[in-house]
């Protein structure tokens, strides 16, 4: 119900997440814990490292207590990744979940169409903008590029399997959600992964052939995309724009600052002007207290003493830089940092093997690192709980099948 839940309601996922954990912690017994091994696995001990480490920031930042527990909220979610791999590594319905968030998606997917078939519904469909259903855009076509992805990979192998019907069913779901994001409603950072997506699904199907064909196909499609739809040649090309004209940039970043009304390309050019001031602030907040950071809950006061005196621009002040390993080294330093690439890079191990499973966690692993580039994605709400449901469920069906191997193991060994 929480899976289901993610890519409608935010207030209906704090509810159920809620119920999940009442109905959860009683099926474990303290005896089952100390046997559990978990939490002394590197996938379920990094998060929770991590969060101890924002606990232990509380003790020299030099914010308030409501500050402090405000900046050590984004880290809790992470605590959720061993309950929910200790659950499902014991369960076998973690099919239930992917089906629930799936099934979700695909709702979502079909308001989206609605008001291009029958245009009297787009005050109904599209109540956050164009193509926009329940969250915002930037959500919604993240949540849709993980359903094409693994439609597109299950699709593939139903046709290696010869299961030729289902197969052209799924791909053309794949297709409608990839067509969601190109022509209706997507963020840049959707837009940039979608050639890596490629690449990867091309290797984890035919390695170095497949990693060709990916380059290939990927080509062809994008040019197809770039001639056909006016609004991803603006997404793009905005960001060239970007690049190549700052003065520019810093100029509509100031007429947004003044309130004046901008075009949708210009308020683009801002938005990019604003996270370019947020890193290079960043960078030098964290300059100043590199090792163990300035303590948990600390970035809206650092970006606050970073702009005392100036104007413009360069007195903008935000509580969120938009980028994951910025967000975590201000408050813990390099450390810190250190923890939360170590836990990324674990999770990306977790799913290193073959099938559908271990490519849909891959998936999730994937573009929260890469999207975390450009936004704090742990952080946010939805982003971060779909990385920690899809670390923790996927992750702990992968691992129901490591007892077995060890157990063989250590039969083998007892017997040489």
């Amino acid at each position: 119900m929480v899976a289901a839940s993610l890519p409608w309601s935010t207030s209906a996922t704090s509810i159920l997440l809620v119920l999940w954990l009442i109905v959860l912690i009683p099926t474990f017994r303290w005896s089952d814990l100390r046997r559990e091994p978990i939490l002394t696995t590197l996938a379920g001990g990094l998060p929770v490292l991590l969060w101890l480490l924002a606990l232990l920031g509380m003790l020299w930042s030099d914010v308030s207590l409501s500050e402090r527990l405000a900046g050590l909220s984004g880290y809790h979610k992470l605590l959720a990744i061993p309950l929910l791999l200790a659950q499902f590594r014991r369960s076998d319905r973690a099919r239930w979940v992917i089906a629930g968030f799936f099934l979700a998606s695909v709702g979502v997917l079909l308001v989206s169409w609605l008001p291009t078939m029958f245009r009297g519904l787009e005050g109904i469909a599209w109540r956050r903008g164009p193509g926009v259903v329940a969250k915002d855009y930037l959500t919604q076509s993240g949540i849709f590029q993980l359903c094409g992805f693994a439609l597109a990979y299950v699709a593939a192998d139903d046709w290696r399997r010869s299961r030729r019907w289902r197969a052209f069913i799924l791909a053309g779901l794949a297709l409608l959600f990839f067509a969601n994001i190109i022509y209706l409603a997507s963020g840049r950072t959707e837009l940039v992964l979608m050639p890596i997506f490629i690449l990867l699904l091309g290797f984890r199907l035919y390695g170095w052939r497949g990693l060709i064909a990916g380059l290939v196909a990927g080509t062809v499609l994008a040019g197809i995309a770039w001639t056909s739809s006016a609004y991803m040649r603006g997404q793009l090309t905005s960001l060239i724009t970007i690049w190549n004209t700052p003065d520019y940039m810093r100029a509509q970043l100031m007429n947004l600052i003044k309130g004046s009304k901008l075009d949708p390309g210009d308020v683009a050019l801002a938005s990019a002007g604003l996270r370019l001031e947020y890193y290079r602030k960043s960078i030098a907040v964290i300059m100043n207290a590199p090792i163990m950071g300035h303590g948990t809950g600390t970035i809206r006061a650092r970006f606050e003493d970073a702009a005392a005196g100036e104007t413009g621009v360069a007195g903008i002040t935000t509580g969120n830089p938009h980028q994951q390993t910025f967000a975590v080294a201000i408050q813990l330093g390099l450390v810190g940092a250190a923890l939360l690439c170590a836990m990324w890079i674990t999770h990306l191990l977790l799913f290193r093997g073959a099938g559908v499973v271990p490519w849909l966690g891959l998936l999730v692993v994937v573009q929260n690192i890469l999207g975390s580039t450009f936004n704090s994605n742990l952080f946010d709400f939805t982003e971060g709980w779909i990385y920690v449901f899809g670390v923790g469920v996927l992750g702990g069906a992968v691992l129901r099948g490591i007892p077995d191997q060890m157990s063989t193991a250590t039969s083998a060994r007892n017997d040489l």
